[in-house]
């Protein structure tokens, strides 16, 4: 039986953190859907814009072999829609987003997968400054 699992995020400075993720949730089922957050959204979540324009990250994720499909995330207000549309079985998740997705266990499982210790795209891109 085919199994659509679905995660979000904004990708930024590609790190294996994210290349773990992705694999992981892909391992869930069979099919993995990617929304990638819009620049806008970027803004809107963290006050500034990312490092690579959403057509990049978008290319990047979706270059993965883990990766079916991509999309543009616009609104975190949509995650239900997006859901619904891909009809996703699954909704992966970073631990850090840990009890904020459970209203959606109404239509998929609900998976917060652990982050990968010691790096996150913040303490890249400290790193870079330096």
């Amino acid at each position: 039986m085919s199994k659509t699992v679905i995660t979000f995020g904004t990708f930024d400075v590609f790190h294996v953190g994210h290349l773990r993720l992705l694999q992981r949730a892909a391992s869930l089922g069979n099919r993995l859907v990617v929304g990638v957050s819009s620049d806008a959204l970027n803004i809107e979540k963290k006050g500034r814009l990312p490092v690579y324009s959403e057509a990049e990250r978008t290319e990047i994720v979706g270059s993965l072999r883990c990766v079916d499909t991509t999309f543009i995330e616009e609104s975190l207000a949509k995650k239900g829609e997006y859901i619904a549309g891909f009809k996703a079985d699954v909704l992966v998740m970073g631990d850090d987003w840990e009890g904020k997705f459970d209203a959606y266990r109404d239509n998929c499982e609900v998976v917060y997968l652990q982050r990968t210790p010691a790096i996150s795209t913040t303490e890249v891109i400290e790193k870079i400054r330096l």
